[in-house]
């Protein structure tokens, strides 16, 4: 075995399983940056007896890494051809280096132990959700930490009751997880600290996206183009603050999961696999919610800039500033977006100056040949003609009255 080693995935991460040697040899070869996969916590979903023992000696005598599954990861390991095992969404292969061949080569011979052994397997999917989870809350601390004043307003200055209690929550929530870090478990006494919190923190979840709706229903309802602009800025000065808020109720959702699957791991390694499956459908379930939410807010919001490029010869002031407004709310929510791992992009609109505004009308006016000059040329004169008229009929009253004036005088 010293050659070989076991790949797992599954889709969100890769362990590299084997001996220590080989697997650093592997990681390095193929330039995976990696983290350890925390491998003895298997040996609690081993039940007694000499297949047991076997697996128990191979977890000892191996070391485990857990790659994340980037675009370029992911390429990178697809060409070992991971074959779909028993456990849902799992895949793994065996792969080595036989006789002096530099390359690692997918390699025939049987799965090991570790492989092979359906409950193995499951735990080590489960603990590859944790670690995925926990990248995941590293890249939200990250994010928040790039807004932290906002997070100062939003998350530490709140008034309001539903955040309040969130905030607390939190505070138990990163608790429990030092905790696991220095125990290397969930116990009892610590899961029971924590059991209460997912509903606080739905409700804040809840409470930030109808905030966000609001927004985007605000700028619906605005017409003149003036509110429209005021709308806008609110929606900028706001968006980033509960988008933090989102990202903080998702960072919590995620560290519950961690705890929850320790606790299963413990509890009830035979329920591990299912608990895992559930908390990723429930998981996948907040993204798209999230996703709506602030997808309906960017479409509210370039529907907003598309009325105001419309009206810009009129407005140079305000249509510009929607158009601005839209495009700070895009960004933030596009870099939250990412921070979340949800796929997706958006161009930003561009702001018509007044000068561009009315070049496009006076090019389009020559574009569109005679029958548009004529139609321009009728316009004008038309507008030209009841000026004259205006102008000629009242000209023409004042002669009248000039004339009788004269006349009036001359009887007299």
């Amino acid at each position: 075995m010293g050659n070989e080693i076991q790949l797992i995935s599954d889709g969100d991460g890769l362990a590299v399983i084997g001996d220590p040697a080989a697997v650093e040899r592997f990681l390095v070869s193929e330039g995976l940056p990696s983290k350890d996969l925390g491998l003895p916590r298997l040996g609690s979903v081993l039940k007694a007896g000499s297949t047991a023992a076997q697996v128990g000696s191979e977890i000892a005598a191996h070391s485990g890494r857990w790659v994340q599954l980037t675009k370029e990861s992911a390429e990178a390991v697809q060409k070992f051809g991971l074959m779909p095992s028993k456990t849902p969404g799992v895949s793994h292969a065996m792969v080595g280096q036989p006789g002096s061949i530099q390359s690692w080569l997918q390699i025939s011979k049987g799965p090991a132990a570790i492989a092979g052994n359906p409950a193995v397997l499951a735990g080590a999917a489960g603990i590859m959700a944790q670690l995925a989870m926990q990248q995941s809350m590293k890249e939200i601390t990250d994010y928040l930490a790039t807004i932290d004043e906002k997070v100062d307003d939003v998350l530490r200055a709140q008034k309001d009751a539903v955040l309040a209690r969130m905030i607390g929550v939190g505070f138990v929530i990163e608790e429990a997880m030092t905790i696991r870090e220095q125990r290397g478990r969930v116990d009892e006494v610590t899961w029971s600290k924590v059991q209460g919190a997912p509903t606080t923190i739905a409700e804040t979840q809840a409470y930030a996206l109808r905030q966000l709706d609001a927004l985007a229903e605000k700028l619906e309802r605005k017409s003149a183009i003036g509110d429209l602009a005021k709308a806008a800025r609110e929606a900028e000065a706001k968006t980033q603050e509960w988008l933090a808020v989102l990202a903080r109720c998702f960072q919590l959702q995620d560290a519950i999961a961690v705890l929850e699957l320790d606790r299963v791991l413990d509890e009830s390694p035979g329920e591990l696999d299912g608990h895992r499956l559930g908390l990723k459908a429930a998981r996948q379930n907040r993204l798209e919610l999230i996703t709506r939410c602030t997808e309906r807010l960017m479409a509210r919001m370039d529907a907003a800039a598309g009325r105001a490029n419309t009206k810009v010869l009129l407005n140079p002031m305000d249509s510009p500033a929607v158009v601005q407004s839209s495009n700070h709310v895009s960004i933030a929510v596009v870099d939250f977006h990412g921070r979340l791992g949800i796929e997706g992009a958006r161009q930003s609109s561009e702001a018509r100056r007044w000068a561009d505004a009315a070049k496009e009308v006076r090019d389009k006016a020559l574009e569109t040949g005679a029958d548009s000059v004529g139609v321009a040329m009728r316009l004008g004169n038309e507008t030209l003609g009841r000026a004259k008229w205006a102008t000629g009929k009242l000209s023409s009253r004042i002669a009248e009255r000039t004339l009788r004036r004269r006349g009036d005088d001359e009887k007299e």
